[in-house]
Order: C-alpha cells, then sequence, then structure tokens
C-alpha cells in the first residue's frame, strides 16, 4: 500500500505558475504508474496528466497540452505538476493518484478507474 499527500495549492492570477507536488510513502514508489487529476466545483473528476513507471512515458490532457508538465523524482518517493500559463478554468482540486504495477512498462493511464491509491487533494484556484 502507498500513502499520497499533496500539497503545492494556492490562489494564484491568470498566467502565473505553480508546481504541484505529490509525496508518497509505503512501498516501493518506482513500482507505482502515477497520474495527476482535477475536480472542479459541480464536474466530475478529468485527468491532467500521468507518467508511467519510466519517466520517457507521460500523457496530458488537450487542455494542459503544452502548458502542464508531469515528472517523477524516484529517489524523492515524489511526483510533481509544473503548471505553467494558469488560466481561471484551471480552478479545481488537484489530486494525485497511483498505479501499482509488478511488471516494468512504460504504459501510463487516464482513466480514474485505474489507479488504486488517492491523496486527499489540494485546491488550486485561479483568478482572473
Amino acid at each position: 500500500q502507498v500513502q499520497l499527500v499533496e500539497s503545492g495549492g494556492e490562489l494564484v492570477q491568470a498566467g502565473d505558475s505553480l508546481r504541484l507536488s505529490c509525496a508518497t510513502s509505503g512501498r516501493t514508489f518506482s513500482s507505482y504508474a502515477m497520474g495527476w487529476f482535477r475536480q472542479a466545483p459541480g464536474k466530475e473528476r478529468e485527468f491532467v496528466a500521468a507518467i508511467g513507471r519510466s519517466t520517457l512515458s507521460t500523457r496530458y490532457a488537450d487542455s494542459v497540452k503544452g502548458r502542464f508538465t508531469i515528472s517523477r523524482d524516484n529517489a524523492k518517493n515524489t511526483v510533481y505538476l509544473q503548471m505553467n500559463s494558469l488560466k481561471p478554468e484551471d480552478t479545481a482540486v488537484y489530486y494525485c493518484a497511483a498505479k501499482y504495477q509488478t511488471y516494468y512498462s512504460n504504459e501510463v493511464f487516464a482513466a480514474p478507474s485505474e489507479y488504486e491509491y488517492w491523496g486527499q487533494g489540494t485546491q488550486v484556484t485561479v483568478s482572473s
């Protein structure tokens, strides 16, 4: 089992940048594919970005492609989401998620149902 704790969310202005962190503890971090999702009030949770066990494998939602970057540091057991050129529509609670993999692969996962473990979320608010 793995525990996930997100941090870094805050109130910013449109055009600003933020970096979210998701610190993990428990089983070997490198055995997990990781993802970031977000949920705005009144909306369903949506996919933002994912990274596989291999740092070469990433995937992004069209809405954030070119602005957000997901990365992982296996030595620090942490996954990051660098968010640039933030827009008011990026306002949401951001969650990180983990999917344990018994085998090494380059797979990335965009569906919330694929993930077994979730953090508590961190609020990002972008004012116009």
